[in-house]
């Protein structure tokens, strides 16, 4: 067969030059697209040999070769090789007419999924790095060889070729490195063995260069848990994760059927640094078919779970043209759901069966799982499941199946207060009257748990309550009397008159000790939530609060009694805004302006002297 000279459509031109500089985000992507081809060809004798005993192929593998002085990088396997058809209709697939519609979609950023694979795709890659392209290929138990190159310009060269052994052949001609333009410097043995490591090491065939493997064939995910040594999954773990220590628990996966992945998860025994920062990396890496895909998968588990490490390896997905951006389709959805399902039901079970690892996981992880309360209902019941937190009772966190088994009789709320710090809450005003009837509160003091208590409203059928919003409701809690509220109304509307800075002022008996206290309504923002949304930059028009009064403390029933017999008084009028300006202060707010609350302070005090 003589040579033959084909000249490219127009619109492959254009396709092809889309390609080369357009989709890949990374020059080096090339060879594993290569390699990937390489070991699709050997798969695909593999599974010929299975009928047909001659195809067989004595050491199934993928050779490289470098050459320095020449600028060349040859990729050779013994896979099932191609005819001069196959060449034509696989590296030829955008040299045909009609790529006019494939080009619309590429220009359009849409997905292409029948290009997806094809050996012709993954193939156009490496000119990104060679001037020239040189295939020579033999299909397995044909006689007649094939070679092929390209320039990548506008034409391409086919002609039979002798001596061709059966599989192929890719010799690309590299382009002098350049640095600046991120061309490496390919035919330089470090560099392949490094793109190996990273994108291919868990190829199934032996990748060699010289009388050296290059991949470890070790993809631990395919291999049963029984076979697997505990020293392997450490040194696996510390490799993805860069992380010395050892992980709490591995997680193992295998979906069969209409559609197959594997999974390899790792949860950490610590937070890393970054955990909370936005452009923190999720831990999953994609592998599809062996091959590296994506280093930080941000679709295959939920951002709450973004500490998780490991490897998820699918049998097929809808990849964009480049392999590098995953469609949103129901097998992503599919998987992520699955594995979200068993990282939950895996830290359930470190929950009961050992609890100095959930401890040192929940210490760790705690905040950022509790982030996915917001998300939704889909994971909520098994978040809370979960979850533990600090409480009034014990020096342990508990969790919310074990409040609710010692809630009181006629309990049917879960009590909780938010704050910065445990001695912050603990020493509320608002907690009062709960400790003096030994009714337990739970202690959330992460900056989370100002949000996700505005999303969720129960557990088991228990609503949650903050004791420090809306009305007091204690199961057997009596108001202030008509009587006493009688007694209080003048000094009330006075105080209410007074007091700018709060909404309203009441009697309550939510204090046993203090004077008074500060509550937001039931629908209102707690200070630390404006707070938040102020750190945010968002504009939080100022939020007034309701001032409640225990009417059995002195202080508050003298002041009544001075009202009564001298409502004209200015003093009157500087102890109410001592008494707000306690009360603010003893929940940890902000005065407005501390330095008249001082001058005030010592005012009262230097008369008592």
């Amino acid at each position: 067969m003589t040579t033959e000279t084909l000249e490219f459509q127009a619109e492959a031109r254009q396709l092809l030059q889309l390609m080369v500089h357009s989709i890949y985000s990374n020059k080096e992507i090339f060879l594993r697209e290569l390699i990937s081809n390489a070991s699709d060809a050997l798969d695909k004798r593999r599974l010929a040999a299975l009928t047909d005993e001659s195809l067989r192929a004595e050491d199934p593998h993928v050779a490289i070769e470098a050459d320095k002085e020449a600028r060349t990088l040859t990729v050779r396997d013994n896979g099932i090789g191609m005819s001069r058809d196959d060449v034509v209709g696989l590296i030829g697939t955008i040299a045909k007419s009609g790529t006019a519609e494939a080009l619309r979609k590429l220009r359009e950023n849409k997905e292409s999924a029948e290009l997806i694979g094809q050996f012709g795709v993954g193939f156009y890659s490496v000119f990104m790095v060679a001037d020239k392209v040189t295939l020579h290929t033999r299909k397995a138990g044909e006689a007649a060889g094939v070679r092929w190159e390209s320039d990548g310009d506008g034409t391409y060269t086919i002609e039979a070729a002798d001596d061709v052994p059966e599989g192929t052949s890719v010799t690309v001609h590299l382009r002098p490195a350049d640095e600046e333009d991120a061309l490496h410097d390919f035919a330089d043995e470090w560099k392949i063995r490094e793109i190996v490591k990273r994108y291919s090491d868990f190829i199934s065939f032996p990748i060699r260069m010289g009388d050296d493997t290059l991949n470890s064939m070790k993809a631990l995910w395919a291999r049963p848990r029984s076979e697997v040594k505990d020293e392997e999954y450490r040194e696996f773990y510390q490799h993805i994760s860069h992380d010395w220590t050892e992980p709490l628990d591995i997680i193992q996966m295998r979906a069969e059927g209409t559609f197959e992945y594997e999974a390899l998860l790792f949860i950490p025994a610590r937070a890393p640094h970054d955990l909370f920062q936005r452009d923190a990396r999720h831990g999953i890496q994609l592998y599809v078919r062996r091959v590296f895909i994506l280093d930080d998968s941000r679709d295959l588990l939920p951002g709450y779970l973004r500490f998780v490490k490991g490897v998820v390896d699918a049998a097929d997905l809808s990849l964009n043209i480049s392999r590098e951006i995953l469609q949103q389709d129901r097998h992503i959805q599919l998987i992520r759901r699955r594995l979200t399902k068993k990282i939950l039901s895996t830290i359930k079970d470190l929950m009961r069966k050992d609890s100095d690892k959930y401890r040192t996981f929940w210490r760790e992880f705690g905040p950022a799982v509790k982030e996915g309360l917001l998300d939704g209902a889909d994971d909520q019941k098994a978040i809370l499941d979960i979850a533990s937190f600090a409480s009034t009772v014990g020096d342990e966190p508990t969790s919310l199946a074990d409040y609710v088994a010692r809630m009181k009789e006629g309990q049917d709320k879960i009590y909780f207060m938010t704050g910065e710090s445990r001695a912050q809450v603990v020493n509320s005003p608002h907690m009062e009257a709960f400790k003096a009837k030994e009714y337990e509160v739970l202690l959330l003091t992460d900056p989370v748990d100002e949000i996700w208590v505005e999303a969720v409203r129960e557990y088991e059928g228990k609503e949650f309550q903050s004791v420090a919003r809306g009305a007091v409701d204690l199961p057997s809690e009596e108001e202030p009397s008509e009587e006493k509220s009688g007694a209080y109304a003048a000094v009330l509307t006075w105080l209410n008159e007074t007091l700018d800075e709060v909404q309203d002022v009441r009697l309550t008996t939510r204090l046993t000790s203090s004077p008074a206290c500060l509550v937001s309504d039931a629908d209102g923002l707690t200070p630390t939530l404006e707070k938040m949304y102020r750190a945010m930059g968002q504009e939080v028009p100022p939020v007034k609060r309701i001032l409640e009064l225990n009417p059995e403390h002195p202080l508050v029933s003298g002041m009544k009694s001075a009202y009564e017999q001298r409502a004209a008084d200015p003093d009157l009028a500087e102890t109410a805004e001592l008494l707000y300006g306690t009360a603010l202060l003893a929940e940890g707010g902000d005065l407005a302006d501390p330095a008249r609350f001082a001058r005030l302070l010592a005012d009262r005090l230097s008369r008592t002297v």
